[in-house]
């Protein structure tokens, strides 16, 4: 089957003019004879040429290679009249993307949004708002949630409107599950738990518990030990509420702060950086309402920092 879209964008863009296939057929092939296959009237050389400058994608993924691999089901796609856009950025990469949504991963010490007090310093919102106007310099992007500046791991913007106010006004009940794994200073003694407080703010943006039922906001944290080595545990933890700063503050309160975690009581940053890590988000998808699940693996500076010769993975 064969599409033929076009995307009109401004004039300092090329006209998209963007052919696709789905591979219907039951047997694997390669990239450049499955495009030869369907486009019989182009030369090899204009075939080789697209392929070459990036015009070629299957099932969503810029390519190069003339052998990739062509299975039953693959959707691809070639842009006769420029490049495709592809995200590239050593501080954030591209997880999933659709018309309404983009889930990224953001890495440890970029800023989520742009701060009055950061406003110069580049964010995760600058990087994908460019991506998405080269695209076409229509496109919008809009916020919906946000990670600590330190805070590595799976983010999610709205590319609509409409899936931005069906995301706010319903986070609660859209968002499904977030896991976050973290590295604790000294041996959790407990297996699983849960802590549960109501969080406030001072003066100096510090988070806090209170026992004042007039203050704060119920914040309830589970967690589960992964391994312990080297005087760190390894711990995953799901947020039954998302408050801000909640993983650190309550981790700190158990009397193991998160470790690189200055603010909140670490005595060391065994990494150089804040080790906290949102490993996997799932969600109802805001316009379609499918089941989406995203996860990363446990960072591995991680996995090695608690790994010690002849130890137990969990210690009394």
């Amino acid at each position: 089957m064969q599409r033929d879209r076009h995307h009109q964008t401004k004039n300092i863009f090329r006209e998209d003019r963007i052919l696709s296939w789905t591979n219907e057929g039951p047997d694997e092939g390669k990239l450049l004879a499955f495009v030869a296959e369907k486009m019989p009237d182009r030369s090899r050389s204009d075939l080789k040429s697209w392929l070459r400058h990036g015009q070629m994608r299957v099932d969503g993924t810029v390519t190069t290679a003339f052998d990739a691999p062509i299975a039953q089901g693959n959707l691809v796609e070639i842009n006769l009249s420029r490049p495709f856009v592809v995200l590239r950025h050593p501080r954030l990469q591209l997880v999933y993307e659709d018309n309404d949504i983009i889930v990224v991963n953001k890495g440890y010490g970029l800023l989520s949004v742009g701060t009055q007090s950061h406003k110069k310093e580049i964010s995760a919102y600058d990087i994908v708002r460019e991506y998405i106007k080269m695209q076409d310099p229509r496109n919008k992007l809009f916020v919906v949630h946000r990670l600590d500046r330190d805070t590595s791991g799976l983010m999610m913007f709205a590319k609509s409107q409409e899936a931005q106010e069906n995301l706010r006004h319903n986070w609660n009940n859209m968002v499904l599950d977030r896991l976050y794994v973290a590295l604790l200073e000294g041996y959790v003694k407990e297996d699983k738990g849960f802590i549960k407080s109501r969080l406030t703010e001072n003066s100096q943006f510090v988070v806090y518990s209170t026992d004042n039922p007039d203050e704060g906001k119920l914040a309830v944290t589970n967690f589960n030990v992964l391994k312990r080595g080297n005087g760190l545990s390894l711990v995953e933890f799901s947020l039954d509420t998302g408050r801000k700063n909640q993983i650190r503050v309550h981790a700190s309160e158990m009397g193991h702060p998160i470790s690189g975690d200055r603010k909140y009581g670490a005595k060391e940053s065994r990494l150089h950086r804040l080790c906290l890590h949102a490993r996997t988000l799932r969600f109802a998808h805001p316009i379609t309402r499918k089941d989406m699940r995203f996860e990363l693996p446990v960072p591995a500076k991680f996995q090695n920092a608690v790994k010690t010769s002849g130890s137990r993975d969990k210690q009394d």
